[in-house]
């Protein structure tokens, strides 16, 4: 055990008793929070793409863009801050403050950042039936990656606001156990955590901060926030989501990050790029309607639903900092639509202290990627827009990168034999030419397409040479 874990533990055990109040203390009152092209209004950003493309993602087949190391027995990390800090939550509504500086000094790997995404489409190919199995199989996967050159798992531990691990605030997965709440006996994550650490690796633990679920997936179980608190949910399309207005949802998402941070030996927290789900003004109309009957100088309702998600990201970092672990975001590779449709203000998190340890902009298109006259979503020139915006220093700057692209290409108008992505090195001809350019590192979107591709599996193969052969030698 190192001596991070020691420290979490022995914080949290300072302040156990503060489980006792997690319903009053956390939860608050109820409240509306305070103070390329973008989506059109009711169209919903879980299935629309950057940038005009779609691409499989981890929303159950829809088109987007894109156990025995762990708590010990009965800690509930949720609502203890180590060091005598407040319940993560508390004035979780109000976070106006630069949190940068509280907790303790957070690590990089050493070098350049080079993650592999593993999302819940992963998972739904894993053995859960016990302990052992899943073991063997995360085993593999870990070797896989590892064996790329890679230093960062980015596994996806909580998908659709349940989790892949013993919660106190969030049920189990579905992904375990076939249905939300059912517990399958092991802990899925602290062998993660063990087998990636085992190997070199460092594991980030990825959540989707707000989503329930997309196109019915899954059914909620009795454990759901959607059951529990009903009144924290809206709809958006045929997806449920967690109320970014809502300051209690705030506080709920932070103590999640508190909990994964105490109980496992994870090195950051990774969130992606699902923030507000839809441009529609109805879908929070009454919350803003609220916030401005209360407010002297209201917001316009785009700065206003802005400033609730800088509130969550704010509020999140500084409570991973309390426990020295990284808080990273992955937003969309298109800066507008970050800001216009998502209501992410990825460029404040780049240049301002509080927010971030890094950015990873999905940069899911080829250098050579071109729709007519239009090379604005090139990979090249997306960069090149991300590495001029201010950024502090002790802000890195990484860039995710579609493996899914291989073999099935990005939508631009070069296709066949001889266009980038059926060359067999994409990736690593992107990677270096992103590490020229001041590039920090590069995540690979996912796993399965370099590894488990049974569209391309020769280009699949080839491409993940290219990258030993990039990364190893």
């Amino acid at each position: 055990m190192g001596w991070r874990r020691w420290g979490r533990l022995l914080g949290a055990g300072v302040l156990g008793l503060l489980v006792l109040l997690l319903p009053a203390a956390l939860l608050g009152p109820a409240g509306p929070g305070g103070a390329g092209t973008g989506l059109s209004a009711g169209q919903t950003a879980a299935t629309a793409a950057p940038g005009g493309q779609t691409a499989p993602d981890e929303t159950g087949g829809q088109t987007a863009p894109d156990g025995t190391a762990g708590k010990t027995s009965g800690q509930t990390a949720a609502t203890a801050a180590p060091g005598g800090g407040t319940s993560p939550g508390e004035g979780a509504g109000e976070i106006t403050a630069d949190p940068a500086g509280e907790g303790q000094a957070v690590a990089f790997p050493a070098g350049e950042y080079r993650a592999v995404w593993v999302s819940y489409l992963e998972w739904q190919r894993m053995d859960f039936s016990d302990a052992a199995a899943f073991r063997a199989d995360a085993a593999a996967m870990l070797d896989d990656i590892a064996g790329l050159g890679a230093n960062v798992v980015l596994a996806h531990v909580r998908p659709f606001g349940d989790a892949l691990y013993p919660s106190e605030l969030f049920p189990w997965s579905h992904l375990a156990a076939g249905v939300q709440g059912q517990d399958p006996g092991f802990d899925p994550l602290a062998i993660l955590v063990q087998a990636a650490h085992d190997r070199g690796l460092q594991l980030e633990a990825w959540v989707n901060p707000y989503r329930l679920q997309a196109g019915g997936v899954p059914e909620p179980g009795d454990g759901s926030l959607a059951a529990v608190h009903p009144d924290w949910v809206r709809r958006a399309g045929d997806g449920l989501y967690l109320d970014p207005a809502e300051p209690r949802v705030r506080a709920y998402i932070a103590a999640g990050v508190a909990e994964l941070c105490a109980g496992y030996d994870i090195d950051g927290v990774h969130f992606d790029d699902y923030f507000y789900p839809t441009t529609d003004p109805a879908f929070d109309a009454d919350a803003y309607a609220a916030y401005c009957a209360g407010a002297d100088d209201p917001l316009p309702l785009a700065d206003w639903r802005r400033s609730n998600v800088d509130a969550l990201v704010a509020l999140c970092c500084q409570t991973a900092h309390r426990y020295g672990v990284r808080f990273g975001v992955a937003p969309q590779g298109d800066p507008a639509q970050n800001r216009d449709a998502q209501y992410s203000d990825a460029a404040r998190w780049l240049a301002e202290g509080g927010y971030v340890d890094y950015l990873m902009p999905q940069l899911y298109w080829g250098l050579e990627y071109q729709r007519g006259a239009d090379t604005s979503h090139s990979l090249a020139e997306l960069a090149d827009a991300w590495l001029a915006m201010p950024r502090r220093g002790d802000v890195a700057l990484y860039f995710g990168l579609g493996a899914y692209r291989i073999g099935a290409g990005d939508g631009g108008d070069r296709t066949g034999p001889d266009s980038e992505w059926q060359r067999g090195d994409a990736l690593a001809r992107q990677a270096e030419a992103l590490a020229a350019a001041g590039g920090q590192g590069v995540g690979l979107y996912r796993y399965d397409s370099l590894f488990a591709n049974d569209a391309f599996p020769g280009l699949a193969a080839r491409e993940a040479d290219a990258l030993r052969d990039l990364w190893l030698t």
